[in-house]
């Protein structure tokens, strides 16, 4: 099965750059959405996860608040 990683994120987020360097080292592909600056992306990322502190992480459906390492390996089938 093929992963499909969003993350929602802003330039200035310390856990964002960390979670997209964990998918980089991983070899993990994803799509980076910048919520300071697409409106739409934003309301998408409340409606997903019902608040607005990023970064939020949608892996095939399972919406991860923060970057939470371990539930971000489980969603992915990694090792932590």
């Amino acid at each position: 099965m093929v992963n499909v990683v969003k993350i929602y994120s802003t330039p200035t987020c310390v856990y964002c750059k960390l979670a997209k360097e964990y998918f980089e080292k991983n070899n993990v592909a994803y799509t980076e959405v910048n919520v300071a600056e697409d409106d739409a992306a934003r309301e998408e990322m409340v409606n997903k996860s019902h608040q607005f502190g990023v970064p939020v992480i949608d892996i095939n459906g399972t919406i991860i608040v923060g970057f939470n390492r371990q539930a971000v390996a489980k969603a992915l089938n990694l090792a932590p």
